[in-house]
């Protein structure tokens, strides 16, 4: 019998008493190592109706399965892989591509609904997951279905839930899962004692570029990754060979190497030593596979090449090296490839992180949905002056770590009534964009108005119409200057000018003589150009501008249209607009 931990403890509460108010669907979201199998496994055993457990694979359903019988529950096995298929007990642990195929009578008297690695519900659309779940429903619309994952972020679809239970809503784009109800950082595992220290090593020797990869903020596909490889691929064995030295140096006992794809795969098993290695792939024969990774657990062999089949349901305690010579499409699951060599195991203090692919990847970071927009930028906290939320965005941090400059567009904070579990999102935005015509605020990148539907003229759409124009100028600065002068009649104002690479430079003036003058410039400029817009205070005079200028940016590009004799500054566009 298991004792469950305290986080394990938590997500069955909370879990618990989110269904006890709403039926709509939930999910967990626990890192490897984190024991996803007892969670499952203590909810099935309290639930008071029957429960189907579902994952893609025949080691999770085993895995899910021997932890409930550990309880001295009975239970059954629904898959075609492992031979059974059990129908009367009260939990049972199937494969999706079984039950999806099971006759009707299978789908009566289930109350509650457990998918394993749950992300795939999203990928799949409307396939087995849905097909089960639509035949679970018609027979029971009370049915309550939870969903377990340690990647609930997937590039090119976002977060697959929408609220957490933090506080923060992670999309305003409908998901079928509708709330985290419990989220456990890998870092509370390392930091507990939980799971092994990860020792990220600094390369020595060199890496792959797959930035151009990273740029695109959508999943990679198979053929993208080999032209880079065949463009690099002189690298491969300098990378091989740093492997097996560092292995080899510092006495390692399991090697686990994340390859790109199947040709990558079978190049690095020609660099590696033949009697020390053995491959995964995804159409090794399963028998073959389950010898090799048998083989491996029992230390017959050192090295373990695989391709993105042994990122889920493995389970090799000894593992002390993981090298990653594959692209990662979100922090999530690089951390949870981290994870394969952290779980806890006798002689073992630290599990050594190898990562030749240059994406920079953090083993702690919290996932960030926004697209990364600079090189130089990290996750940096903002917290909101409306609702003091503690928002997760991209920024720049000096060298002491302090941050100056963040990407933020809006707040993610939301309130949750605690009866009805409604959900308020905070309504304040860091970046915005005023309807001309009713004067709303919309996300920066909006194309109608949230209130009026009129529509707005987007960024890409204005600089192609002044590059046409011949009585419009469109600049690239390089670099902005603040000056008082004086008018014709000595009165003060303020000029400031846009520079580009070429030293030309366009200009604009404001004045600060009534509060009108004043309220237009913190309307006009201060917001836009702040580096921290959420610090926003009203500047009074051209001395108090120059004095805080290193808190403002440079835009993308400054659109001029000539007035008589003169350029007047009509729009400015901002990287976040692009």
């Amino acid at each position: 019998m298991y004792k469950l931990r305290d986080y394990q403890l938590e997500a069955v509460n909370n879990t618990v008493k989110y269904f006890q108010k709403t039926r709509e669907p939930a999910m967990i979201v626990l890192p490897t190592g984190a024991g996803k199998s007892l969670v499952i496994s203590e909810l099935a055993r309290i639930a008071r109706g029957r429960v189907l457990v579902l994952a893609h694979v025949k080691e999770l359903v085993e895995q899910n399965y021997e932890k409930y019988k550990s309880y001295d529950l009975e239970a059954g096995i629904f898959s075609a892989s492992l031979g059974k298929k059990d129908w009367d007990q009260k939990a049972i642990f199937g494969s999706v591509q079984s039950v999806a195929r099971a006759a009707d009578d299978f789908f009566n008297n289930f109350s509650l609904l457990v998918i394993d690695e749950c992300h795939r519900v999203a990928e799949e659309g409307t396939t087995q997951y849905q097909d089960v779940i639509r035949k679970l429903r018609e027979r029971n619309p009370e049915l309550c279905i939870l969903g377990l994952t340690a990647t609930p972020y997937r590039l090119g679809l976002g977060w697959i839930y929408e609220y957490a239970q933090s506080g923060e809503m992670k999309t305003d784009k409908k998901r079928f899962f509708k709330q985290c109800v419990y989220d456990l950082p890998l870092s509370y595992m390392i930091k507990h004692g939980y799971l092994t220290i990860p020792v990220k090593i600094d390369i020595p020797v060199t890496c792959y570029d797959f930035s151009e990869l990273s740029d695109q903020n959508r999943a990679f596909t198979t053929v993208e990754v080999e032209e880079i490889l065949k463009s690099q691929q002189r690298l491969t064995p300098f990378i091989i060979k740093n492997i097996i030295d560092i292995a080899e140096h510092f006495h390692r006992k399991g090697v686990m190497i994340f390859s790109s794809s199947v040709k990558h795969a079978e190049e690095i098993m020609t660099y590696l030593p033949a009697a020390d290695a053995r491959i995964v792939l995804g159409d090794t024969e399963m028998d073959e596979r389950n010898q090799i990774v048998s083989d491996f657990k029992k230390r017959k062999f050192k090295y373990l090449v695989n391709v993105s089949v042994l990122t889920t349901g493995f389970d090799a305690p000894h593992v002390d090296v993981i090298a990653i010579l594959r692209p990662t499409e979100s922090n999530s699951l690089y951390q949870q490839i981290v994870g394969r060599g952290l779980r806890l195991s006798e002689e073992k203090s630290d599990c050594y992180i190898l990562d030749y692919t240059g994406m920079k990847h953090d083993i702690y970071a919290p996932e960030i949905g926004d697209k990364k927009p600079a090189k130089d930028t990290v996750p940096v906290k903002v917290s909101c002056p409306k609702c003091d939320f503690e928002n997760d965005f991209w920024g720049r941090v000096d060298e002491d770590g302090i941050m100056y400059e963040h990407f933020g567009r809006k707040c993610k904070g939301a309130t949750q009534d605690p009866e009805t579990l409604r959900i308020t999102p905070c309504s304040f935005r860091f970046r915005l964009k005023l309807c001309h015509a009713c004067g709303a605020e919309n996300d920066i990148t909006a194309k109608s108005c949230d209130q009026c539907r009129a529509e707005l003229i987007d960024a890409d759409a204005k600089l192609k119409q002044a590059k046409l124009s011949k009585n419009s100028h469109v600049l690239t600065p390089d670099r902005i200057t603040f000056d008082e002068r004086k008018d014709k009649n000595a009165k003060s104002f303020l000029e400031i000018r846009y520079y580009d690479f070429n030293a030309e430079y366009v200009s604009e003036a404001h004045f600060f003589n009534n509060p009108s003058s004043i309220k237009k410039f913190n309307i006009n400029f201060l917001r836009s150009h702040l580096k921290r817009p959420e610090l926003a205070v009203e500047l009074t005079t051209p001395q108090e501008v120059i004095k805080y200028q290193r808190l403002f940016r440079l835009p993308s590009f400054v659109i001029a249209r000539k007035q008589d004799k003169f350029w007047r500054i009509t729009e400015k566009v901002f990287a976040e607009e692009l």
